[in-house]
């Protein structure tokens, strides 16, 4: 149970910070498409692909005091940022976590705006489907975001990259 756990920790902990809830989601899941070991199942929700695992194993972290989530109100919404604590350090010094490289990952993942990831990891999502059928999706299922073909195009780009760094980076 708590190597699961100790994995969301180490992703927080290689990313920095990350500054919003959507966008971990959007972390996590893209890094398990780029076949690091995250247990974590998710469903195709509003923003995309959704784990309430996640949510849950992160509501636990910041209850055992392992994670940092701070509430800021920005104009109409709230978003959260998500920090180690020193606990959380001590912790993944005791549970240590094999996952080389996912940092490199997470970081450039981390670099990309919230409304980028979501496009991505929906193309990831539908990625057993042909291309023009998953351009289809994204225009039906994520109408209101209106993507365009460029945007797409950069998604798939982006796609393409993270998968060659992480073949790289992992042989």
């Amino acid at each position: 149970m708590l190597k699961d756990h100790a994995k969301i920790i180490h992703a927080i902990s290689v990313s920095g910070e990350v500054i919003g809830r959507k966008k971990l989601q959007k972390m996590i899941y893209i890094a398990k498409k780029m076949e690091f070991p995250f247990q974590e199942r998710f469903q195709f929700h509003f923003y995309g692909p959704y784990s309430e695992e996640l949510t849950l194993r992160v509501e636990e972290l910041c209850n055992m005091g392992f994670l940092d989530e701070v509430k800021e109100k920005k104009g109409g919404y709230y978003q959260y940022r998500y920090t180690l604590t020193e606990s959380g350090q001590e912790f993944l010094g005791e549970n240590s976590v094999e996952m080389p490289c996912l940092g490199d990952c997470l970081i450039d993942i981390n670099d990309q705006n919230a409304r980028f990831l979501e496009l991505v990891s929906t193309v990831l999502y539908f990625d057993n489907l042909p291309e023009a059928e998953v351009r289809e999706k994204i225009q039906t299922v994520k109408k209101s975001q209106k993507y365009t073909d460029e945007e797409i195009d950069e998604a798939y780009a982006y796609i393409a990259s993270l998968k060659t760094k992480s073949r790289q980076l992992l042989a």
